[in-house]
């Protein structure tokens, strides 16, 4: 039996290769979203710094309307930047999730499709990915 000229082998590996799916990129959580947004601000566990950024654990503000609470990511409030921009609704969702959910807010997740429901009705631009579209 001969062997297969490189060429052949070459192909076929290339047909192979043309044929294998990548594998979906993961999306991150809401904890490593928080760690990478909010966490250097209203720090890792919540508690803010007292008289500049407010604490995020056991607050009644957090654990309230999702509504009111995906507001201020989405259009900022005070010194806080909106990250309307920055995040989509899906990770605007993840955030809030994650806390609505620790740190003494015992508050239930909230959905990308609530999210998105507040972005119409404060007519917001969808999640731009733009390097300066971010205004933090």
């Amino acid at each position: 039996m001969k062997a297969a000229h490189p060429i052949l082998l070459l192909l076929a590996a290339m047909a192979g290769q043309a044929g294998a799916q990548e594998a979906p990129t993961a999306r991150p959580d809401g904890k490593t979203l928080f760690a990478k947004n909010c966490a250097a601000c209203h720090q890792a566990n919540g508690r803010g710094i007292p008289g500049a950024f407010p604490a995020l654990a056991a607050s009644s503000f957090v654990a309230g309307a999702p509504a009111e609470v995906a507001t201020v990511l989405l259009k900022g409030r005070g010194g806080m930047p909106d990250f309307s921009s920055s995040l989509d609704d899906a990770e605007i969702a993840e955030v809030l999730s994650y806390v609505r959910g620790n740190w003494g807010n015992g508050a239930g997740a909230v959905s990308a499709q609530e999210i998105g429901a507040q972005r119409v009705a404060l007519q917001v631009a969808p999640a731009s990915r733009s390097r300066v579209g971010n205004k933090h």
